[in-house]
């Protein structure tokens, strides 16, 4: 499938005169118009065909609901002669009508697209009595396929998921012979058909340009989705038709499920989604809130697990109805599971956890967690994997109202394309890009979207738990994929719609390959893997005031320097704990090893970036952040952010209280106060430029200071009297 919309007005136009044409050229008057269809159970499928019937304001009749198949597996096999004793039995009534067409179609797999007016006049204009849907290939016994006439133009071959015909040619095409439950449909049709007596009597042809019924098997690249005025329809580009029914035959039903995002009234450009609203549930009309399991899942290294469970503890719903299940395979983690159940434990309703000690893999685990929120009586499962963060605290809430039986928030990486949804998969079941992947991800297109594959965090029915686990002996993850690969595979081949909703921001998912657990903080290393977060976490907020400022409104304590936030509190701490944890701090001499030609004018006890593994981050830092502000305030100078000296430097009265007057070898330096001074944690200390007579005293923790390097702003660091100060600092582009 290409583009949603190819042409409008092209398409319009041509509709119009199809319209026009057929019924001049043709007369449907004193003709009705029934659908009929064989279903046993109400799936998803078969609700949206519903849905799609009432659309169009059609007929239905049902035969065979709540009755035992006795028709076989036509997924994996033959079958389904039971779908016309069924027929037979309920159809007698119209044998004799000349006056009534009647349309049969599977309902599990179909999508009608068009009204009871375009959809006579098609198969009046057709001037056959019996019209069969037609597709590539034969089905199911290949043989056949010589004996089938020539066909030039068009497909070639019977498919018996669509039928229409006048009800008294239909029930002589339906007693043609008796067929036992366990035979094919598809068959019995064929041999009609190739039977060119009966075709003849029966005046039977073939929909071989599917201007009615599309199949879709076989035929997924010859078809496109267009708007015409208020609705979405299917057009085969092939042959230039518009088909009043789609059917996702054989492996085509993901295809399918896409279409019917747009077909027939569903997400249209003009309009958005006219679907989302449909069949909410009124949780003020409930006596109590749902029960709600939040599963969550630690298999392996994930950054900013804090702020994600600070989050879960956030959502906006009532924690004595939340059960709390936590899998965890980090020993690392486990630091953070404890204090978050901790300070939250007695506030939720029940809690379990599975510590790395356990030795559970995760497949197991999950199945462990379905089966716990089963017999605890939870009304839905709200699984989440912990490389997420969920930003919205309304997301319960908002995904019970959809009432979806399995639905997903959309989250996405941030400055990538990547969500947690596929919209479409290759014959191996992994990722396809789905032609309106990127508008859905991007929030182009705003609704709520039939997908195959779904991750992350999705919130489940426990209704519908109970129906997949009954198919799966309780084990809905397993498989021979990964767990939640293993789970959309069992739901799709339940037939079971999975949706996700890009209609909020709702937050966003982590890369989570590589993460450092050494480090007592490891998520300031994921300053490029994870950006957003790391300048959440980071990130002073008034650093983003500073870079929209005018440079009047920055601070200038002393000519030619600025100062400004930059990083929060926790990254102060985290920089003075990583240079304490690795300990190894200079001597304060000349002579230092660390440096090119092993000697250092004015020596300081520092540690530099590139001993604790930081150099890369820092770099990138310096080129993201307050190289911003510096070609600020220094009007035509652009800074290349490139720098071999980088350090935290640490002042102690019984150690080095001071630093002599000196130049830095920088263009600009940027010193970074990492605790606070005025007896906070230290006193004294700050920077005097001596050319102007001005000293920078008592700088916030976080705060930067920038200033020229060389040649003007000669300097010196003042005596710290008491306490430990620390400080940062980079020379910038030597």
């Amino acid at each position: 499938m290409g583009k949603l919309v190819s042409n409008v007005v092209r398409i319009v136009v041509s509709f119009l005169f199809v319209t026009f044409h057929l019924s001049s050229a043709t007369s449907t008057e004193g003709l009705d118009l029934l659908i009929i269809t064989v279903a046993t159970d109400e799936t998803d499928g078969y609700l949206r065909f519903k849905q799609s019937i009432d659309t169009h304001g059609l007929n239905l009749r049902v035969f065979g609901m709540n009755e035992e198949w006795l028709g076989g597996d036509v997924s994996m096999n033959t079958g389904g002669g039971h779908k016309l004793n069924l027929l037979k039995q309920g159809l007698v009534e119209y044998k004799d009508r000349d006056d009534l067409v009647l349309f049969f179609t599977d309902s599990y797999d179909v999508i009608f697209a068009a009204n009871k007016e375009e959809i006579l006049s098609k198969f009046v204009a057709s001037k056959s009595k019996l019209m069969v849907s037609a597709e590539n290939t034969v089905w199911p016994d290949r043989s056949l396929k010589k004996k089938y006439p020539y066909v030039e133009h068009g497909y070639p071959y019977l498919c018996s998921g669509g039928i229409i015909g006048y009800a008294s040619t239909y029930w002589k095409a339906l007693n043609a012979w008796p067929v036992k439950n366990n035979e094919d449909d598809q068959l019995f049709y064929t041999l009609i058909y190739l039977n060119e007596t009966l075709r003849n009597e029966l005046g039977m042809k073939l929909d071989h340009k599917a201007e009615l019924i599309q199949n879709l098997n076989f035929a997924q690249t010859d078809v496109d989705i267009v708007e015409i005025e208020n609705q979405a329809r299917l057009k085969n580009e092939k042959f230039n038709t518009l088909p009043c029914v789609i059917h996702g035959n054989g492996p085509s039903k993901i295809l399918l499920n896409r279409i019917g995002n747009y077909v027939p009234k569903n997400w249209h450009s003009d309009y958005g989604c006219r679907q989302c609203d449909r069949n909410l549930l009124d949780l003020s009309a409930l006596e109590y809130h749902p029960l709600i399991q939040i599963a969550i899942f630690i298999p392996y290294p994930v950054p900013f697990l804090n702020e994600f469970f600070d989050r879960i503890s956030k959502l906006d719903y009532p924690k004595s109805r939340i059960n709390i299940f936590i899998y965890n395979q980090v020993e690392e983690a486990e630091k953070s599971v404890h204090f978050f159940l901790l300070q939250k434990r007695s506030q939720y309703n029940k809690v379990q956890d599975l510590d790395p000690h356990a030795h559970i893999d995760e497949i197991t685990a999950r199945n462990i967690a379905l089966h716990k929120s089963l017999d605890n009586e939870c009304d839905y499962q709200f699984s989440v994997n912990a490389n997420t963060q969920l930003t919205n605290p309304n997301v319960l809430y908002f995904l019970l109202r959809k009432n979806r039986k399995i639905i997903a928030p959309m989250l996405y990486r941030p400055r990538t394309n990547w969500g947690n949804f596929w919209g479409a998969l290759n014959e191996d079941g992994y990722y396809l890009r789905a032609p309106d992947y990127l508008s859905i991800i991007s929030r182009n297109r705003v609704g709520v979207w039939n997908v195959p594959y779904i991750s992350e965090v999705y919130l489940s029915k426990a209704s519908a738990l109970r129906e997949i686990s009954a198919q799966t002996n309780r084990d809905v993850y397993n498989g021979v994929f990964e767990a939640d690969m293993n789970m959309c595979a069992n739901m799709r081949k339940k037939g079971m719609f999975m949706y996700v909703t890009n209609e909020l921001e709702f937050g966003r998912t982590l890369y989570s390959e590589g993460v450092q657990t050494v480090p007592r903080h490891p998520d300031m290393w994921q300053i490029t893997s994870n950006p957003v977060d790391w300048e959440d976490k980071y990130i002073h907020p008034g650093f983003w005031n500073t870079v929209q400022s005018e440079i009047t409104d920055i601070t200038q304590p002393c000519p030619d320097v600025f100062m400004f936030p930059i990083f929060t509190e926790t990254m102060a701490d985290h920089l003075v704990d990583t240079m304490n944890d690795f300990g190894k701090w200079s001597n304060g001499q000349n002579e230092d090893e660390r440096i090119s030609g092993g000697y250092e004018n004015v020596p300081t006890r520092d540690i530099h970036m590139n001993q604790v593994g930081y150099e890369k981050e820092w770099l990138h830092l310096l080129k993201h952040y307050p190289s911003r502000i510096v070609e600020k305030v220094y009007p035509g100078f652009y800074t290349k952010a490139s720098s071999i000296m980088m350090f935290v430097v640490k002042y102690r009265p019984d150690e080095q209280p001071f630093l002599r007057p000196h130049h830095d070898a920088s263009t600009w330096t940027m010193n970074v106060a990492l605790n606070s001074g005025g007896g906070v944690d230290y006193e004294g200390g700050g920077c005097n430029f001596i050319r102007y007579n001005c000293s920078v005293l008592n700088i916030p923790k976080g705060y930067a200071m920038i200033h020229p390097g060389r040649l003007t702003h000669y300097h010196e660091g003042l005596y710290t009297t008491k306490g430990t100060r620390y400080i940062v600092v980079s020379f910038v582009d030597p």
